[in-house]
């Protein structure tokens, strides 16, 4: 018999699904469907906990399903949901193994902490401008706005813009050297 016609309720007995049956007819086109998706990049491990989570998940909606449901077509479609779920498992637990060989250098917190201190500068300099520099800071360094745009935006002229730009960078090395930090 061709398993791709067959359907739910010739897998039933007295209204019961013989999980067994289908447990032993379906595992290999299950564990085909895993490895033509996956490209064969899952463990042993987590090819057999797709597999049996496969068959659990039919069981547990065989009464909810239609007796005329294709069982090929709704057990491949748990496999692509369940691969789905693991493939966003893994990308989001990190191994702590690959990280062990890492080590934090004094130099490199040393460094965050002087970025730190110097965007504290900086956005505390900011606080003592005129809104209008402020905002064509904000849109030329943290959005990345080009001066064109800006002067669009704003309503004034690229020329303007070069100019305010210089100055609010000469206005910001200045409180940077007063917060101790040389500039060039």
């Amino acid at each position: 018999m061709n398993r791709s016609n067959l359907f739910l309720k010739d897998y039933k007995i007295n209204k019961e699904l013989n999980i067994e049956r289908l447990v032993k007819e379906y595992s290999a086109y299950v564990y085909t469907i895993i490895q033509n998706i996956s490209k064969e990049n899952l463990k042993k491990e987590d090819i057999e906990e797709i597999i049996s989570d496969t068959f659990y998940i039919l069981w547990k909606n065989s009464n909810k399903l239609d007796n005329n449901t294709k069982i090929g077509i709704y057990l491949a479609g748990i496999v692509k949901n369940l691969l789905k779920e693991k493939v966003k498992k893994m990308k989001n637990t990190l191994n702590i193994e690959d990280y062990e060989n890492t080590l934090a250098y004094k130099n490199d917190i040393y460094e965050t902490y002087e970025n730190r201190n110097k965007i504290k500068l900086i956005e505390k300099s900011l606080e003592n401008m005129k809104e209008e520099e402020k905002q064509i800071f904000k849109l030329y360094y943290y959005y990345g706005k080009k001066i064109k745009q800006i002067a669009k935006k704003l309503n004034i002229t690229e020329f303007n813009v070069k100019t305010k730009l210089f100055r609010i960078r000469k206005k910001i090395k200045k409180d940077l050297m007063k917060g101790g930090y040389r500039y060039e």
